[in-house]
């Protein structure tokens, strides 16, 4: 990607062989190129790629980052990348947590210039009074050098939240996450209501609002329910579906 142009990388469909008829050949055993040509199937577009980047003590973040994933996959020509942010926190601390060992399956997004390959992003975090964790801010914290190159201007992106109580931070903790994509001058992809009835049903907890997926830990030990995760699926797809969209128009 041009450095502050805002368009994705050219990853469109290979030119199509022309139409009209390759000459005859000639008397000769020599195949003429336009037949070679004409005989040889068109390459096979690389697949946009969805960079999922997260951070999940418990786990949480990290089941709504696998469904949201399969959204991805789920459309044609795109794929869907998980990443891990660095932990911030001591071994002894997140012993004393009780923090779960983290599935080494999923690499750590070391250094942010990674992020220049991705076509799209949705990061995923948990809350922390209304906002994203430490480790998820230290891990913004961590890009001046993409945003002084506006290396990321122009790419979509969207949120995914855990939080621990109902009213503690579903919203709030996406919305204030914003800023981040502004100063990038990123595009914010929200899901707004297009889960359909999934957004309006009552009879059960479930996380997720008009800005993204998302999931009630409560204590953590409270896994996330089949609403919630088909919400983030959901969210998957329709990510995959606008960065898709936007390429083709780039």
């Amino acid at each position: 990607m041009g450095k502050g142009g805002g368009c994705f990388p050219s990853k469109k469909l290979a030119p199509a062989v022309a139409s009209d008829p390759p000459p005859a050949p000639s008397s000769s055993s020599e195949v003429p190129p336009a037949a070679v040509e004409s005989a040889v199937p068109a390459a096979t577009a690389t697949k946009l790629r969805i960079f999922i980047v997260f951070y999940s003590m418990y786990g949480h973040v990290e089941g709504l980052a696998r469904r949201l994933k399969a959204g991805v996959d789920g459309i044609d020509g795109v794929e869907g990348v998980l990443y891990r942010v660095p932990e911030t926190l001591p071994e002894e601390t997140l012993e004393l947590m009780k923090a779960p060992a983290k599935d080494e399956g999923i690499p750590v997004m070391t250094s942010a210039v990674e992020l220049k390959e991705g076509d799209g992003f949705l990061f995923g975090f948990p809350t922390r009074y209304g906002c994203m964790s430490a480790q998820m801010k230290a891990f913004f914290d961590s890009t001046g050098g993409l945003w002084k190159e506006q290396s990321l201007a122009g790419k979509p992106a969207g949120f995914f939240v855990s939080t621990g109580t109902q009213g503690g931070g579903q919203e709030t903790t996406a919305w204030t996450a914003v800023t981040q994509l502004a100063h990038h001058g990123m595009l914010f992809v929200p899901i707004g209501y297009t889960f359909g009835a999934g957004m309006f049903k009552m009879d059960s907890i479930r996380g997720g609002s008009p800005y993204g997926a998302g999931v009630y830990a409560g204590d953590g030990t409270r896994e996330p329910s089949e609403t919630e995760l088909a919400l983030a699926e959901h969210q998957g797809k329709y990510m995959a579906s606008i960065v898709k969209r936007l390429s083709l128009h780039s």
